[in-house]
């Protein structure tokens, strides 16, 4: 995708929803985006590994992910120029820049070779992305085709053992930033991995708030 590609549709809509929020989207987040941190803690990459998050918004995850993980490299795409300038910012203060590259792109079409010079990655994860990203099952299919390992992804469930009211308040919050959970995920994912012969596990947590799901590498048994 060339540069005049993002200056407009769903790049562009970002820009402008986090255009001011990216400076506090952080602080505001980390009461209602849950899962993630255990999602970091069970990436585990091998010594030496590559990781890498599609959506990778403010950097939050990657630097959390990078300090837990020394021996690791860190990759990092989004959409969102706003988003990615307020991430390098981040991470150069955290003093990781020579472990997190980034780059703009579309997670559902983007080459990782052309990015950042490799074709796979030991790990990759979406965090609260999917909800966000139109055409989202092709995020799905560019992440396995990305992960030489496993895939790990976090994001809003269907609020299911939870009581009605919470969840109609929270969906309508949540169109407010043009997030939508996805109702289908667990089914497309599960249908994707299968499809290449990759086992997928899933996790609800907090009565259904997010699901987790991990799809093993190829050849996992």
């Amino acid at each position: 995708m060339s540069a005049s590609d993002f200056s407009s549709g769903h790049s562009g809509l970002m820009d402008r929803v986090y255009r001011h929020q990216r400076h506090f989207y952080d602080l505001t987040r980390k009461y209602y985006l849950l899962g993630r941190d255990r999602m970091i803690v069970e990436l585990d990459p091998p010594a030496g590994g590559t990781v890498l998050e599609l959506g990778c918004g403010t950097g939050r995850n990657l630097i959390l992910a990078a300090r837990r993980f020394p021996d690791a490299h860190f990759y990092g795409l989004d959409i969102s120029a706003e988003m990615l300038a307020t991430a390098r910012a981040s991470i150069a203060r955290a003093g990781l820049s020579d472990r997190i590259t980034l780059a703009q792109a579309d997670a559902t079409a983007f080459d990782a070779r052309a990015l950042f010079g490799r074709g796979g990655f030991d790990r990759v994860f979406v965090s609260y992305s999917l909800s966000m990203i139109p055409g989202w099952e092709r995020a799905v299919a560019a992440a396995l085709h990305a992960a030489d390992g496993s895939l790990h992804i976090v994001d809003f469930g269907q609020q299911e053992r939870l009581p009605g009211w919470f969840r109609t308040l929270l969906r309508g919050w949540l169109a407010k930033f043009h997030v939508s959970p996805r109702e289908t995920l667990l089914a497309e994912v599960s249908r994707q991995a299968l499809a290449l012969g990759r086992n997928p596990h899933f996790s609800v947590l907090y009565r259904g708030y997010a699901w987790l799901v991990v799809v093993d590498g190829p050849g996992a048994n």
